[in-house]
This record gives C-alpha cells, structure tokens and sequence, in this order.
C-alpha cells in the first residue's frame, strides 16, 4: 500500500463563507437528475433553493487554501502520491428504489494505491469523512486524480479542490454548477502556478464525490470512474472521456481540435483534465480547447438499497467491468465489513490480472452493517420451484384423464 498520512487538523471556516446549515429535499423515487442536487441553505434569514436555472459564476478569492483548512477536527485520511476503458452508459438501475424518510446513510471509507509496473506514481487521492464542522450538516468528499507527465497537478488538485467548491458562490445554494465552477476555476489557478514554476507542468484526470445527507453528486473530468453498488447491481456514476468517442470527438473537433489513434491533437489520451497547459494547442484561457476541465456530474439521493461506491483509476478499470469490480468488491466486505482492507483488494487483484498502469481505489460505505445476502437468487428459486409444481400437477390431471378415458374405451 503507497505510504499516506494521517493528519488531524482543526475546524477552519473559510475566509469569506459562513457555516451553513444544509437542509436536504428529497425527491420521490431518489434520483435528482442533472439538475443538481436540491438543497436549502439557511444564512441569515434567506432561504435559497438549487434549480435548473443556476449558471457558471467565476468568483474566487486569489489566495489558495488547502483541504486540510477545510476539514474538521476528525481525522484526515490523504494518501499522498505513491501510487484505456470502455465507454460506460449512464443508465440508472431498473430496480425501483424505496426511501425510508428517516434513512441517513453512514460514511465509512478506505483508500489505497500501488505504483504498480509503472516507474513512477502519479496518482493521488484523498477521504474525507467527516464535513459536518464546516456544512452544518453530515457531509464527506472524496477524490481520485490520476496524473500524467508528474504528479505535480494531481497534488495541488487534491489539496485545493475542496476549498474552491466550498468557496464558490454558487454553494450550498446550487451544488453542482459550484463543483463545474471549481474545476474550472481551479484549472485556471494552475496555470498561474506553473507559470511561477514551470516544474509544476503536468495534468491530471479528477473524479470526486460529494456527500451531504443522502445526496450524493459525482464529478468526472477523464478516465476515472465511479460506480454504486445498489443491492448487488452495478449503477454507473460516471462516463469515461474517451478522445475517440463520438462525442468527445465532436466536441474537440467543434474548437478546432483533432483526434489521432486515441490522442487529443496527438498529445494526450484523455478528452478531459485538469493542467496539461504547457502543451500547445491544447487549451485557451476561456477553457474553450480541446482539452477540457469542465466535469460531466451526476447525482441522486442515496436510498437503503444502496450499498457502497466504488472510485478507481483507469488503472483499475482496464482490468475490471463495472459488474466484475462490484461483485468482487461486496465479496470482500461481507467476508471482512473493512473498506480500506477492500481497497487493497481491489489493487492487488488488479495487479495480479496485469494491470499496466498505477492502481488507486477508494470504496465508501453507506452503511454499518456488511451488505446483506442477495435474496434475488432465492426468489428465482422459488419461482422456479413454483413453476415446476404447476407443470408437475398439470401433467398429472392429464395423466389421470388420459387413464379414465382409456377405461371407458375398455368398457365399450
């Protein structure tokens, strides 16, 4: 497991943003849609409600601050860096979902990462697991961000991430258009870094999860992926930024951009990322280039039949479906109920089948208890055996019928 650290830093509230508290509306049937999530913020005495209509600010302040100034008193787990997938279709579970009122999901997470056949490690990620300090109500973020070309990007975007979502204008009042404005602000920032220290020039990919209650919201900018465990099944949280997909491949050719074997202008093999300013043509200012840091961001609003979600490098995913991660991730935590201990898991499976880049897994759970026995298999069964009785007595009456008429032909 790549050497992390563990750090307990005190409450910080952000220059320039209050404590809120965060009140949750729930939707019927769980999901919010990319609308963003639906919350209620009480300030003062304004009551403020996220809704379509909320648009891209650029708004903050010029002074950095890091994750550490963000988090509470508790614990903070931050792995420091130690350690090409099919497109996946946002496509929702078939399954109804059932909400409890009451349900408040628990957040109990584990991280790891391995520089694997690789000569350097490039990854970083970070847990957070506990926000309610700084929320005024139960919160966590999470993030996975593979770097290229360094570790430099995926350094400072771990450690300045959360900030710049937290202090956007558009939080708490329209969650997801702060985490956009974040991503792409923050892309900004690291420009300016690299152009005080061109040492700092590299990119990386960024994959994050923010929790506030039962609403959880993903943001993907690359190749990483995140995937929910809903009662056994595979929900997909994320859609990979492949250059030669259709419409990756539209949107870099629309500003002027190309497409070569898989590789942006011939330079990179992810459609979107953060950093990567020091190659040419691949960028503009307005973040209008054909390599973008504007995240895809899906959320929903977790329910009891949700399990766990799994976050994970490319490195991970070359090597994994959806399903075949899932199945094999809730194995574990039934047999042990450890999250970290299922993140090595999943890295050192992912090693032994091969993988060929670093591997960097995070496995949050919703819940106290291990994921439960699948009873889906035990109603198949009784169908199955229901099915089986029927075709066994109808066989039967005509067996029986068969014989009676046979003995009114013998009386004849």
């Amino acid at each position: 497991m790549a050497v992390g650290t563990e750090v307990a830093h005190p409450v910080s509230i952000l220059d320039g943003v209050s404590k809120v508290s965060i009140a949750v509306s729930h939707k019927e049937g769980g999901a919010v849609g990319d609308s963003g999530m639906h919350v209620a913020a009480e300030a003062g005495a304004n009551v403020f409600a996220a809704s379509n209509g909320c648009s891209l600010t650029e708004n903050h302040s010029s002074s950095l601050l890091s994750i550490s100034e963000v988090c509470s008193d508790e614990t903070l787990s931050v792995a420091s860096p130690a350690t090409s997938a099919e497109k996946v279709e946002m496509e929702s579970s078939e399954a109804p979902i059932y909400i409890v009122p009451d349900y408040v999901p628990e957040y109990r997470s584990g991280g790891c990462a391995e520089r694997g056949i690789r000569r350097s490690m490039e990854d970083a990620h970070v847990c957070v697991d506990n926000l309610e300090e700084t929320l005024g109500t139960r919160g966590a973020f999470y993030g996975v961000f593979d770097g290229h070309d360094g570790e430099a990007a995926a350094c400072y975007v771990k450690e300045h991430l959360l900030p710049f979502i937290l202090r956007d204008v558009s939080f708490p009042t329209c969650v997801e258009d702060a985490v956009k404005n974040a991503y792409l602000e923050l892309d900004k920032e690291f420009l300016e870094a690299c152009r005080l220290d061109d040492s700092l020039s590299s990119g990386t990919t960024v994959l994050t999860a923010l929790l506030q209650g039962r609403n959880l919201l993903v943001a993907n900018a690359g190749d990483c992926r995140a995937v929910l465990c809903r009662k056994g099944q595979a929900v997909p949280m994320s859609q990979d930024h492949d250059p030669s997909s259709a419409w990756e491949k539209s949107r870099i050719e629309s500003v002027g951009g190309y497409v070569v074997d898989g590789y942006v202008n011939g330079q990179v093999t992810v459609a979107r990322a953060i950093g990567d300013w020091h190659m040419q043509g691949l960028k503009e200012a307005g973040g209008k280039g054909p390599l973008s840091a504007l995240p895809d961001v899906k959320s929903l609003v977790l329910s009891e039949d949700d399990e766990f979600l799994l976050m994970g490098c490319d490195g991970l995913w070359e090597v994994f479906t959806n399903e075949g991660a899932i199945s094999f991730a809730r194995k574990q935590l039934q047999r042990h109920n450890d999250p970290e201990l299922c993140s090595k898991e999943l890295v050192v499976e992912a090693l032994r089948r091969n993988s060929q880049d670093n591997v960097t897994v995070i496995v949050i759970c919703f819940k106290a208890d291990a994921p439960p026995p699948l009873v889906v298999l035990e109603r198949r069964t009784t169908i199955r055996n229901f099915c089986l009785k029927k075709m066994l007595s109808v066989q039967k009456d005509i067996d029986i019928a068969q014989a009676s008429a046979s003995e009114r032909r013998c009386v004849v």
